[in-house]
């Protein structure tokens, strides 16, 4: 097999995936049997500069270097031979937000990231025009508030995009989206195939809304359509690498131009490619930096739903999603503080071994958690109408204070924001066979599965090949380009995931009661985030970074998305 491998690498018969997480930047490389054969990371965080988090466009080039160079090293060290070229390539990218650019090419402003929500009278608005929900993060909510709050930089826009869309121009020189990555900047208009080919619209920005929006615009933004990038669907071809490109990535000069390249996906899609659940009924739970869920839809919903956003598969299907800013970062916190504790009593432990003793222990935990209340909330949290996040735990004096219950109540911290916007989905009648969790607090088996089975009241599967990723995500839909006779969803189910084993927890109802108990007490306490922010607001000095990076060996395992 290794020699195979090392003949695939050396006639360009591998397929390359790059995706930039919140926390690290990851390079797979596939065979033909779509398995990873390598791998290079690079681990970078944000910055919260002038009140925004942001990411330098010099951080995005070295991090994508360090993680292509880690990549090439891998393959080195493993087959003896050095990648000049790839059968496709693909990148994929931490959705949403504000890349600004004017005519020549240059950033206007900072990257305004996903976790920036200062959108809100912007985003408001638009929800209320379009009778569509415009989440805080959406790009058309960043631009409409620049317009609100005049800022000199709108008169000199040429163009918005994505990070992923950022980085496939840098490679192909195209501005292009996939629609997934697409439907969080603006409304896509997600009409069946058959329903009438060539439509305004059709599998594309939705002719109506952007109709709607430039009116709101006015003359601030004279063509709204104009900044927006082309929309393509997955197995569309997006573009080849350039020589610009390649020397972009590889400065050694070692790639070379001509690979033809996927459309840039958002981490949400690739999310939903590497958990199999792109059809109908299906859906996924990614936790990382943020928890969410996608559910891909029969039906449209009869009503928007500020809990809900409206997104599509990489394909242009209407998924639901709900989004939490927080997810998997203070359980990382804790794994961090009792890690260094067993340093200091002489007895180390890894990482892994860190959170298996730990979760281990919510086995001897009470359902609700003994009393005990975590919020997870690092930044503000819209499901629940936070505006400023503080992480606390919560307890009464009666409460149970024991291992067990405090990683069981932080377990149930994470899931309870995601829990409360999935009870509207339920109250719309949207059914769901199964969610299959992917993040690397499922590296773990067992509790973190069970629980969420409980939180969501539904079974969670793990498939095998979930852990690897979105980079492993992208790949796959690059490696698409020659297997577009085939529907994707069809494409994922016979050739991907055929023979994958799946492991389901099914909700157990102790944990399910326990939960919601645990959920009304959640509920209750909200009021008490707003004073923990008013008493402790920061200084306006610029600091750098997630609070929790360090550690993250594990929490980066988890960014299948954000």
């Amino acid at each position: 097999m290794g020699d195979d491998r090392r003949q695939q690498v050396v006639d360009g018969r591998t397929t390359l995936g790059i995706e930039l997480g919140s926390t690290r930047i990851k390079a797979c490389l596939v065979d033909e049997d779509l398995v990873p054969i390598a791998a290079g990371a690079h681990e970078w965080e944000n910055a919260f500069v002038d009140g925004r988090w942001t990411y330098s466009l010099e951080a995005v080039e070295s991090g994508l270097r360090a993680a292509y160079a880690a990549l090439v090293a891998d393959v080195e060290a493993q087959y003896g031979v050095t990648p000049t070229t790839f059968r496709a390539a693909g990148v994929s990218a931490m959705m949403h937000g504000y890349l600004a650019f004017d005519a020549a090419g240059e950033l206007l402003v900072p990257f305004r990231t996903w976790r920036n929500t200062s959108t809100g009278p912007a985003a408001e608005r638009l929800s209320e025009a379009l009778d569509f929900n415009v989440p805080l993060r959406w790009s058309v909510a960043h631009l409409y508030q620049a317009v609100l709050d005049e800022e000199p930089h709108v008169a000199e826009l040429a163009g918005i995009t994505t990070l992923a869309g950022y980085v496939h121009r840098r490679l192909t020189g195209r501005d292009v989206l996939g629609v997934g990555d697409a439907s969080g900047m603006f409304p896509i208009d997600s009409s069946p195939v058959d329903s009438g080919p060539g439509e305004p619209g059709h599998r594309d920005w939705d002719h109506d809304k952007l109709a709607t929006a430039q009116a709101l615009l006015g003359g601030s933004v004279p063509d709204l359509r104009t900044l927006l990038p082309e929309v393509l669907v997955a197995g569309e071809h997006a573009g080849d690498l350039t020589p610009e490109g390649a020397a972009w990535l590889d400065p050694t000069g070692t790639l070379q131009p001509g690979v033809p390249l996927c459309p840039p996906e958002g981490d949400a899609g690739t999310g939903m490619v590497a958990t199999n659940a792109v059809a109908p009924r299906t859906g996924n739970v990614s936790v990382g930096t943020s928890i969410f869920a996608m559910v891909v839809l029969e039906h449209a919903l009869r009503t928007p739903h500020e809990e809900l956003d409206v997104v599509t598969t990489p394909s242009g299907d209407a998924v639901a999603m709900v989004h939490c800013n927080n997810g998997a970062s203070e359980i990382a916190s804790w794994a961090k503080v009792f890690g260094r504790f067993a340093d200091a009593a002489g007895q180390p432990l890894d990482t892994d071994t860190v959170y298996a003793t730990l979760l281990a222990e919510t086995a001897h935990a009470d359902p609700d958690a003994g009393g005990l209340l975590s919020f997870n909330y690092l930044a503000g949290e819209p499901v629940t109408h936070v505006e400023d996040g503080r992480p606390l735990l919560l307890r009464t004096a009666d409460a149970r204070f024991t291992l067990g219950n405090l990683v069981r109540s932080e377990v149930h911290g994470a899931f309870a924001t995601l829990a409360i916007g999935m009870e509207v989905l339920h109250a719309e009648h949207v059914r769901v066979d199964r969610m299959t969790a992917h993040g690397g607090l499922f590296r773990t088996p067992g509790a973190p599965q069970q629980l969420l089975a409980a939180a969501l009241r539904v079974p969670v599967a793990l498939e095998e090949t979930a852990g690897e990723g979105g980079a492993w995500g992208i790949a796959v839909l690059a490696a698409y380009l020659e297997h577009t006779d085939q529907h994707l969803a069809d494409f994922l189910a016979d050739t991907v995931f055929g023979g994958d084993a799946v492991h389901v927890a099914d909700p157990e109802q102790r944990d399910v009661a326990g939960f919601q108990t645990y959920l009304d007490r959640y509920r209750a306490a909200l009021p008490v985030q707003a004073a923990a922010a008013a008493a402790t607001r920061p200084s306006a000095t610029t600091h750098h970074g997630e609070p929790t990076t360090g550690a993250e060996p594990r929490l980066q395992e988890e960014e299948v998305t954000r």
